[in-house]
């Protein structure tokens, strides 16, 4: 047990260190081609924070550990929601731009929602998502991708020379030997995080939900903080509600593809308090200080997570 707790933890250290050097790599290449901070943390910062996520649920639909896969999504948008959104807040009441809160969170909200629809037997006779459900997911996350990109021409767009002096050669180092070290950190954490669950007698459900989702979160974590204390909101708000949109329609999508996920009704309660989280986060932005995630609201979010957590690991 001990061995599989070491493991685990050296694990996320290549998750988080990986993800690190992926992300630099990306936005280095992002920042040459003059692209805005709210596109790039709405898509690569996003995608490379998400990149844990991927290469766990990779591995763990490979090795058909549907509960893993279900819980480390749910699980990790949670997180993102409650905890890094909640910290970031009270480090920075973080200002929301107009069209975040009339585009990009509802987007967040309607995949929250669709993932309830899919997984409660509404489209097929199993419970679960099968492969062509996988494929509508990723359909998508192609549209998003297409509304990012015609986002990220009309954002405003900063030049940085030191960007453009970066060479490509060190860009793509960065960007491979990160994706290098998420593989191997991945495989440690779900085989190891597996052993655990069935030392310790615990359902994979809760491991996936708790342990796995917060240590693949870490780099969402540390890419917000650092943002928030920077006062970058864009940044902030961008990487989370982005993260949250591509769990949901790429890395579940993306794991199912590979092995069609069966899921249980016991994850029910942590999609509702996703969704439930995300009106929330929405109705704040109308309280307050107009289109403003105040520290008071932030702290609420917080406490929120404490509670339910408790309420899971109780149950």
């Amino acid at each position: 047990m001990i061995i599989s707790i070491v493991f685990i933890i050296l694990g996320f250290l290549f998750l988080i260190k990986g993800a690190d050097w992926m992300i630099r790599g990306a936005t280095l290449l992002a920042k040459k081609n003059n692209i805005s901070d709210l596109a790039i943390g709405l898509t690569i910062v996003a995608f490379g924070t998400s990149a844990p996520e991927v290469i766990v649920n990779i591995i763990a639909s490979f090795e058909g550990h549907s509960e893993i896969v279900f819980g480390n999504v749910i699980g990790s948008n949670n997180f993102n929601l409650f905890i890094i959104l909640g910290i970031s807040g009270l480090i920075l009441p973080i200002t929301v731009q107009s069209k975040v809160v009339k585009n990009e969170i509802p987007i967040s909200l309607l995949a929250g929602i669709l993932l309830l629809i899919l997984v409660s037997n509404f489209f097929s006779s199993s419970n679960g998502i099968s492969r062509l459900e996988s494929i509508f997911l990723l359909l998508l996350f192609g549209l998003f991708l297409f509304y990012i990109y015609n986002q990220a021409k009309d954002d405003p767009k900063v030049p940085d020379s030191n960007m453009v002096l970066t060479s490509n050669l060190r860009i793509w180092f960065l960007i491979i030997i990160g994706l290098i070290g998420l593989m191997i950190g991945g495989k440690l954490v779900v085989d190891n995080a597996v052993n655990l669950a069935t030392s310790l007698g615990i359902s994979k459900k809760v491991i996936g939900l708790t342990i796995i989702a917060a240590g693949t979160s870490l780099p969402e974590l540390v890419t917000s903080v650092v943002a928030a204390l920077k006062k970058n909101s864009d940044m902030v708000i961008g990487n989370v509600i982005g993260s949250n949109i591509f769990n949901i329609l790429f890395v579940l999508s993306t794991s199912a593809l590979i092995y069609p996920l069966d899921y249980t009704s016991n994850f029910d309660y942590s999609i509702y308090f996703f969704i439930g989280g995300t009106v929330f986060l929405l109705f704040f932005m109308f309280t307050g200080k107009r289109l403003k995630l105040d520290r008071w609201e932030a702290s609420l979010l917080l406490i929120a997570y404490i509670i339910f957590s408790a309420y899971l690991i109780g149950k």
